[in-house]
């Protein structure tokens, strides 16, 4: 069974941005989540994607937000593939969850990827 998820920070910078605090360069947005460039682009196309709720990651996400808004983000996530020519080339999702994973931002977030060959998911540093 999934242990719950960590305290939300209100002071991280994804609710710093959605408060209008810290600027960010807007690709679209929807009722329940908001999509806008990574300042640090890993690849020539490189958008976060993060609901306006308070959530962590994707366990808190998934198990807290309401099937409106949960709907409302994977659409937009699709959007933003389509509008950005994502589709027939191919893109990458990542959810980074948890210390394992190097989150650094505990709120819920993907980073869809694209614009050219990506490479291999991971690479073998063990």
């Amino acid at each position: 069974m999934p242990t719950s998820s960590p305290a939300y920070d209100p002071n991280n910078v994804f609710a710093k941005i959605l408060r209008g605090e810290i600027p960010a360069e807007r690709v679209c947005d929807s009722k329940h989540s908001f999509a806008f460039y990574d300042i640090s682009p890993l690849a020539p196309i490189h958008v976060l994607v993060i609901p306006r709720g308070a959530y962590t990651d994707l366990h808190d996400f998934i198990s807290r937000a309401s099937d409106e808004e949960i709907l409302d983000f994977w659409k937009l996530v699709d959007k933003i593939s389509a509008e950005q020519s994502l589709i027939p080339s191919g893109f990458r999702l990542i959810s980074n969850v948890g210390r394992d994973s190097g989150q650094e931002v505990p709120h819920f977030h993907v980073h869809l990827l694209g614009g050219h060959p990506l490479g291999p998911i991971l690479s073998s540093g063990r």
